[in-house]
């Protein structure tokens, strides 16, 4: 892997950190809305599910777009998203080694609701313990630099490899036709993002001397 890494002139190393679908459960969240707007149970809407929710039958209650804009600005969807297990573990691990975490997100989505979005998903990254350096709120991830990206959106995928960059795909139903490199949960994402640092950058820090480790150090210091 380590011939696709390319040459950012960003110092450290810096990790692209997609959201829905990586960092967060959006489609079990968006199931919860989306049943109640159907009047139906969540168990009809399946998990495995295409990345345009056919599936779904969402051309019921207006479509996708309507959909999400309700869950968005009217619904909290960003505030009350469930994590994926291990993230916040696993990005403090890895800051602590020193990298850069950089959120990239396409969250400004929907037309005028820029301002909850932005603020919801703050607050989640917050609430979560989700540690970073930056956020980027974009659709044309390419743009960005970072050394290694984690995204679960095919076109996404597609894109940043086609821009010669390194990425990896967080499994998920609507992406397995794609070629790895793939990981199917933090744990495994963790080795193989600490592995490409440490190959990147010679050697990665250990924990932080005065420092304790874990998502919640932060509140274990407050009490």
């Amino acid at each position: 892997m380590s011939a696709g890494l390319p040459s950012v002139a960003v110092e450290p190393f810096v990790f692209g950190v997609d959201l829905d679908g990586v960092c967060g459960d959006y489609t079990t969240a968006f199931r919860t809305i989306v049943a109640q707007e159907l009047d139906v149970s969540e168990n009809e809407l399946p998990l495995e599910r295409s990345w345009d929710f056919r599936e779904w039958n969402l051309e019921r209650a207006g479509g996708f777009e309507r959909l999400h804009a309700l869950a968005v600005s009217g619904r909290g969807l960003f505030a009350d998203m469930p994590p994926i297990e291990g993230v916040a573990d696993a990005l403090w691990r890895l800051s602590d080694a020193g990298i850069h975490i950089r959120i990239i997100t396409h969250r400004l989505y929907v037309n005028w609701g820029h301002a909850s979005a932005v603020a919801d998903t703050v607050t989640w990254l917050d609430t979560n313990r989700i540690p970073y350096r930056d956020i980027c709120f974009l659709g044309k991830k390419p743009d960005v630099g970072a050394h290694v990206y984690i995204d679960d959106g095919p076109h996404n995928i597609v894109q940043l490899r086609a821009a010669g960059h390194e990425a990896i795909v967080f499994d998920q139903p609507y992406n397995r036709d794609l070629d790895g490199p793939r990981v199917a949960d933090w744990a495994e994402l963790e080795t193989m993002v600490m592995a490409l640092a440490t190959e990147w950058l010679g050697a990665t820090q250990p924990q932080l001397p005065g420092v304790d480790a874990g998502a919640d150090r932060l509140d274990r210091k407050r009490s």
